[in-house]
């Protein structure tokens, strides 16, 4: 998630406050793997995309212009003062495709992982030159390195996608920021399905990044639309314009079930009602679990709902454990340690002005469903605290307890029996949750979380 990057969120430790937590069991969380994967990781545009392509995050920088000369514009964190803006150290455009930020992993059980870069720089109107791709990587859990195995773009040269899109008139047609967000993947047979949020959409490929098929959103029966679907417009005078997903708030996570016969797209935020209000109930506010039949192509018309510990608070993925049991990031709108956090109210550039608080990854039973279709949540880890006894993270660690301090956290899988696997989406070059002035890397972490897995 990234257009997430304009919201920045002063207000939510106050939601926190307001909005207390439900009593939950909490597990344990050990790390026994730390692998980094450095934030200037770049690729080049394939030779048969447009020229411009070699360069990406023109429009990333001032609002409404475009900058052609490579690292010109410095770059600075979205959860920044806007007072007193923290630098990240990068500048804009790049020389190349950002590999990051990760969003969305699904192990391929051969010590290898499937991952997407998301939309690019946060928006429609700022990342028509970020190219949609995903990635297989293999993090060496000794070394600490992560070794980028493959990259693919997605394309979309049968003309599937069904409006306008910025390379429209090329002959492969390779899909960008500018058209779609990706958040999510699920390889099932031989396609690839991709939860989407600007529609939001669900994306089917082949192994090529080839577009397959596109399908709308459709909840209780009735299409959906998010404010950046295609078909919105604005009025000719200003006016109300209808629609049921906040922008940002689409498909962030999405699960498959063991099988292969459902996904299980879920979104970011909760649906906008007739009334203008956000989806709740007694209260709190929930999110939209659909189910979606592969083979038939459509959903199914049945949907699960999540609860949400906070009304600012947004998931970041989804994947399932078996058929019935599943692992959701929820988290809050913060960044840094809170060691650095910014001391009596004041505002500076050399400290945190909203440190993270609220990091966790849930085990959630839809089997345990109430009548409602609320899921069950059986438990949760806290990403704020986290176990290094053997003194394997690389870095943020302290007093033998590791932290995972950063705004987005949006990859979480199951691994075995005894591990999970989890990672940050380091929203480059707009994101400084782990150091001061630095950008974040990608982290991917070997969590063992048994009691949590064990849990009923």
């Amino acid at each position: 998630m990234k257009t997430h990057l304009l919201l920045a969120t002063s207000a939510t430790a106050l939601l926190l406050a307001a909005f207390p937590a439900s009593a939950q069991t909490k597990f344990p969380a050990t790390l026994e793997g730390h692998a980094i994967l450095p934030a200037m990781t770049l690729v080049p545009a394939p030779a048969d995309a447009p020229q411009e392509l070699q360069i990406s995050g023109r429009y990333a920088g001032p609002a409404g212009q475009r900058t052609d000369t490579p690292e010109s514009v410095q770059a600075f964190s979205a959860l920044s003062d806007k007072a007193a803006p923290r630098p990240t150290g990068l500048m804009l455009p790049l020389k190349g495709q950002a590999v990051q930020g990760l969003s969305g992993i699904r192990n391929m059980k051969d010590g290898t992982f499937l991952t997407l870069t998301d939309n690019g720089f946060g928006s429609k109107a700022n990342s028509p030159d970020s190219m949609l791709m995903f990635h297989v990587l293999k993090p060496d859990w000794k070394s600490g390195a992560v070794e980028r195995v493959s990259t693919t773009f997605l394309s979309d040269p049968d003309r599937k996608v069904p409006f306008r899109i910025v390379n429209e008139n090329t002959p492969r047609r390779y899909l960008t920021g500018g058209d779609f967000d990706l958040e999510s993947v699920q390889p099932i047979g031989d396609a690839l399905y991709f939860g989407e949020e600007f529609g939001p959409f669900l994306i089917k490929t082949d192994k090529s990044g080839k577009v397959l098929q596109v399908f709308e959103t459709r909840v209780d029966g009735k299409v959906v639309r998010s404010p950046d679907h295609p078909a919105m417009t604005l009025p000719g005078a200003p006016g109300a314009v209808k629609f049921e997903v906040r922008r940002s708030k689409g498909f962030e996570g999405m699960a498959a079930s063991p099988d292969g016969k459902f996904l299980y797209p879920l979104l970011e935020g909760p649906l906008v009602t007739e009334s203008g209000e956000m989806e709740a109930k007694d209260g709190k506010r929930f999110l939209r679990i659909l189910e979606f039949d592969v083979a038939k192509g459509e959903y199914t018309g049945k949907s699960f709902k999540y609860t949400l510990e906070a009304p600012g608070n947004a998931i970041g993925d989804f994947n399932m454990i078996d058929a019935s049991t599943g692992l959701i990031i929820e988290r809050d709108d913060t960044e840094g340690d809170t060691a650095q956090a910014c001391k009596d109210g004041t505002v500076k550039a050399d400290c945190f002005n909203v440190p993270a608080k609220f990091k966790r990854i849930y085990k959630i039973d839809m089997s345990q469903a109430d009548t409602d279709g609320f899921v069950k949540k059986v438990g949760y880890i806290d990403l704020m605290d986290i176990q290094d006894p053997n003194k394997v993270a690389r870095a943020g660690a302290k007093d033998g307890k590791l932290t995972f301090p950063f705004f987005t956290i949006e990859n979480v899988d199951l691994v075995d029996a005894d591990h999970i696997i989890v990672g940050n989406d380091n929203n480059l070059p707009f994101s400084s949750g782990r150091a001061l002035g630095k950008s974040d890397d990608n982290e991917l972490i070997l969590l063992k979380v048994t009691d949590l897995l064990k849990a009923k």
